[in-house]
């Protein structure tokens, strides 16, 4: 049994697909989230239950639900291989490559939104302030933001994050009060977006904005 189900309406319980609501068999627990080792290896061990939960656009896992000395041998066996020297030294090697490769996706991200920008040479070092404050914003491991998918090329990821950057500290979107009709939250971005552009074009152009122009305003001013 690995079929993925609802949380059901009490704690031992799942829902699933049909609207069955299921109860977890005797000896079995829910085993959170959080350890991918255990859970993989849980999951390779026998039946069990996947318990994720849609909410938006997005799929959260609630653990899976399996036998709980299953769960208790492989802890077991992990925390062991975890206590040898072995396993320290791969995972400071594995650390290495994660935050090497992390620098070098900022770099490449950087690079990528400064090419989005495309300002005239009078503005270099707006676009450099610009592209570095988008950056830091939104390549954080974990930070969920669009640089961090891989569904789209790098180019279409900086430029989605630059007007995302834009639309929240350049506008008033995060206090906008927007009716709850379809399509209406999706529209006001679409203008704010062009907004945001039409800002960006003028830049490219070598056009002086101004104090008062919302994008001097929103930057963190250099030391």
């Amino acid at each position: 049994m690995s079929d993925t189900y609802l949380p059901g309406p009490t704690p031992d319980t799942v829902r699933a697909a049909d609207g069955r609501v299921l109860t977890a068999p005797d000896g079995w627990i829910l085993l959170p989230p959080g350890d991918a080792a255990l859970t993989r290896r849980a999951k390779a061990a026998g039946d069990h239950w996947v318990v994720a939960e849609k909410k938006g656009r997005k799929v959260f896992s609630r653990g899976i639900w399996t036998s709980a000395a299953t769960v208790e041998r492989i802890r077991a066996d992990l925390e062991a291989e975890r206590g040898t020297e072995g396993f320290a030294k791969k995972k400071e090697a594995g650390a290495r490559r994660r935050e090497k490769a992390q620098a070098e996706y900022v770099e490449d991200f950087h690079g990528a939104v400064v090419a989005f920008l495309s300002f005239h040479p009078g503005h270099a070092e707006l676009a450099d302030r610009l592209a570095r404050a988008v950056t830091d914003h939104a390549t954080p491991v974990g930070s969920g933001t669009v640089a961090r998918t891989q569904r789209i090329p790098v180019e279409q990821r900086a430029e989605a994050a630059v007007i995302a950057w834009m639309r929240h500290r350049t506008t008033g979107y995060d206090s906008l009060t927007i009716p709850r009709v379809k399509g209406q939250r999706r529209e006001v971005r679409r203008m704010l977006a062009q907004r945001s552009k039409e800002l960006l074009a003028r830049y490219r152009r070598g056009e002086a904005a101004g104090v008062d122009c919302p994008l001097q305003k929103a930057l963190p001013i250099p030391a």
